[in-house]
């Protein structure tokens, strides 16, 4: 992949042995594409579960439950409050374009991973305000939330919504 596919252009640290070893991590439980994702991200992830619970028999169906997760991933050289907003809202359009809700839809997250080697002052304090939350049908089938975070390689520093709080221990030894 060329820099400029990825964004980075000439910046002082290549990101593509931490980014490799992020994707390495969701490779394990998710579906990794690196090939034909949706713009402007540089790889995408898709998980999807489903859980029924049953009485004696498979026809004895208690319950079932649908979950999904629609990982994007970004690279930069520099991370400003521009960049992020537009990746922002292209993770979150993305996302929500596969959601089908239904009577076993349980609900269908969107997750944005930003590796930089610099996040600037402006993004780092956008980033915490980001969010986004979609209920289907008064939550009676489903809803969706948004995670969002970026590491910023120079320094090791994390920024992240408060969804995104719990990919930080996923993201905090890539560096």
């Amino acid at each position: 992949m060329s820099e400029a596919g990825i964004g980075l252009k000439g910046d002082s640290m290549d990101l593509t042995q931490p980014f490799e070893k992020l994707l390495g991590r969701f490779e394990t439980y998710y579906d990794v594409k690196r090939e034909n994702v949706t713009p402007p991200f540089d790889a995408e992830a898709e998980f999807h579960s489903h859980d029924e619970q049953f009485f004696l028999v498979r026809s004895a169906t208690i319950s079932e439950a649908e979950s999904h997760e629609y990982v994007y991933f970004a690279q930069r050289g520099t991370l400003d409050v521009d960049t992020l907003r537009s990746m922002d809202e292209k993770a979150w359009e993305a996302g929500i374009s596969h959601v089908k809700p239904h009577k076993n839809h349980r609900n269908s997250d969107v997750s944005l991973i930003i590796l930089a080697n610099e996040i600037t002052d402006g993004a780092a304090a956008v980033i915490p305000q980001l969010r986004h939350y979609k209920s289907y049908h008064f939550s009676l089938q489903g809803w969706s939330q948004y995670r969002l975070i970026a590491v910023e390689s120079s320094t090791g520093r994390i920024v992240c919504n408060r969804q995104g709080r719990d990919l930080k221990k996923l993201v905090s030894d890539i560096f």
